[in-house]
């Protein structure tokens, strides 16, 4: 099938009006599967921190970090649209958002990039348009921003909370983004930015009103995580299947089951 594009996903809204699926991958087999099973966005999530790299949050991400997983999710993705996040710090303006999303494109695979927030970075998402990159936004819960939000809450419940969110995603809209991901936000504000935009959202946590979804593989594998979202359904548990496996591999060796003759070389 053709390769996926940013217009192709605002056309999922606009002309197909079908539903817009999405996974994290942070490395080439994981991005294999989730490209083969169809997924229109391949997200390559600063979440690679808390998942794959042990620290307790996305903020200590670095850009060689992104990089680095970015480009061994490209390699494995024939179809899908490969959204790379800007790691913290590497947006702090115009120039910098500008230099970095080049690097994440040239170096990392990037098709597009991922930056969090709303009015307080309105001039690096114009500055990145305006250099012809593509721009997916995130609003709502901003992970990066977890310190000030007070932690991993929702965020819009107020009536002044989601008014600044849902104009936010307006001026997103206007700068020229071709998606925004609404994360941790009340069904009924997500529902009322989707039903507002031309441009289709994403959501995590945001209920089942917006255009797509998106999650965390891992989550959705069944991994153990100090995290346990409400959000997230387990499709399966293969954290379990794995240590069973392990066990049992462990077992065969100290039983000199493994290896047998026939698992050898003449």
């Amino acid at each position: 099938m053709d390769k996926i594009t940013a217009k192709d996903i605002i056309n999922r809204k606009q002309k197909e009006h079908r539903k817009i699926t999405a996974l994290t991958a942070y490395d080439f087999p994981f991005a294999r599967l989730v490209d083969q099973a169809g997924m229109d966005i391949v997200l390559v999530g600063d979440s690679v921190g808390m998942v794959c790299l042990g620290y307790e949050s996305t903020v200590s991400v670095v850009m060689a970090d992104m990089i680095h997983h970015a480009k061994a999710a490209r390699r494995a993705v024939k179809r899908a649209l490969v959204v790379v996040d800007m790691p913290f710090g590497s947006y702090e303006d115009a120039g910098s958002a500008v230099m970095n999303a080049k690097r994440l494109v040239q170096e990392g695979g990037a098709e597009a990039v991922k930056p969090e927030g709303g009015n307080v970075i309105a001039s690096q998402v114009k500055a990145l348009i305006g250099e012809g990159i593509n721009v997916m936004s995130h609003l709502g819960m901003t992970p990066q921003s977890v310190s000030k939000l007070g932690g991993y809450k929702v965020q819009g419940r107020t009536k002044k909370e989601a008014d600044r969110i849902f104009d936010e995603a307006l001026r997103l809209e206007r700068l020229g983004v071709f998606s925004i991901v609404l994360e941790c936000v009340p069904y009924s504000l997500a529902k009322r930015i989707t039903e507002a935009l031309k441009i289709p959202t994403l959501g995590i946590g945001a209920g089942p009103y917006t255009d797509g979804q998106v999650l965390v593989l891992h989550d959705l594998l069944g991994f153990e995580s100090s995290v346990h979202p409400r959000f997230v359904r387990r499709y399966a548990r293969l954290d379990d299947a794995i240590s069973s496996a392990l066990e049992r591999y462990r077992n065969d060796v100290l039983a000199g089951k493994f290896p047998t003759l026939k698992e050898s070389f003449k």
